[in-house]
């Protein structure tokens, strides 16, 4: 009975609904990445350790609730066993992407109607300590293949309160920052892509552009933050990170007013003037700013 009343109420996510909940940037020391984004315009709060007693976090919060996470593994602690473990040794940067999966009981729908879509999707319950002692809990479902996060996003439902999470001093830690603007995902074939987001998710045919930044092929499914982007050239930043890394993000746009730093100026993203931070001070990792 109960699978019967999951299955009619299983819904598929559209583009209105995909709400970025946060966005991962992985390294190898925690210490060193807080210095590097505070360098360049993005001061992060520490977040605490995970309950997997491998990784801790910091992040940087927004407007909209939506936040850049920075996460490496514990001092001491041999990352090999967790999923962004390889990225992590590598400091690939970005690597994962999450969106809000509301309740559980909502959380519970959505893998339904993934589920019934055909795309594999796999529940895991995890939290954290805040450094003041507050527990966090939530649970995550992971959507198609590992490593969670990857090629698509993770959904997220709290079991503690979200701003527990989202905000440790009780407000955003970027006054400027409207929130993530756009989730870039690294992709071999970008024909297969699409059709296969488009088959896990309820989008709209996608929009079409090419950009020398990243020396991609973009395909924006419009009214979301999903940006796909495939190599345009057999050789290059981008393929070489596929690569190494596989299919997982490879940049980060974020929504803000009056950003006071100076970037990389970049062409057009689908009509929209996008500023890169510095990547050089960002060991590589590729930040952008829409204004």
């Amino acid at each position: 009975m109960r699978a019967a009343l999951l299955a009619l109420a299983a819904i598929r996510l559209a583009g209105a609904t995909v709400q970025v909940d946060h966005i991962t940037v992985c390294g190898a020391s925690l210490t060193e990445m807080r210095e590097m984004f505070s360098d360049v315009g993005l001061p992060t709060e520490y977040g605490g350790a995970h309950s997997n007693g491998i990784t801790e976090m910091a992040l940087s919060s927004f407007k909209d609730g939506s936040y850049l996470e920075l996460i490496a593994p514990v001092t001491g602690a041999d990352p090999s066993p967790h999923y962004w473990g390889t990225f992590m040794k590598a400091n690939a940067g970005p690597c994962a992407w999450a969106i809000r999966g509301g309740a559980p009981a909502q959380l519970e729908r959505s893998s339904a109607g993934l589920k019934a879509a055909g795309v594999a999707v796999e529940t895991e319950k995890a939290g954290r300590k805040r450094a003041d002692g507050v527990d966090l809990k939530w649970e995550t479902a992971r959507i198609g293949p590992p490593p969670q996060g990857s090629f698509f996003p993770f959904m997220i439902a709290d079991q503690t309160p979200r701003d527990l999470r989202a905000f440790p001093s009780g407000k955003p830690t970027m006054a400027k920052a409207m929130g993530v603007r756009y989730v870039v995902v690294a992709v071999s074939n970008l024909e297969d892509a699409i059709r296969k987001y488009r088959a896990a998710f309820d989008f709209p045919v996608p929009l079409r552009q090419d950009n020398a930044t990243l020396g991609a092929h973009l395909a924006w499914f419009q009214g979301t933050p999903a940006i796909l982007a495939s190599p345009a050239a057999p050789s290059g930043w981008l393929a070489n990170r596929l690569k190494q890394f596989g299919e997982i993000p490879c940049a980060f746009v974020l929504g803000a007013t009056g950003w006071p730093s100076k970037g990389e100026p970049s062409a057009a993203w689908f009509a929209q003037r996008i500023v890169w931070l510095d990547s050089k001070k960002l060991a590589g990792a590729k930040i952008g700013i829409a204004e």
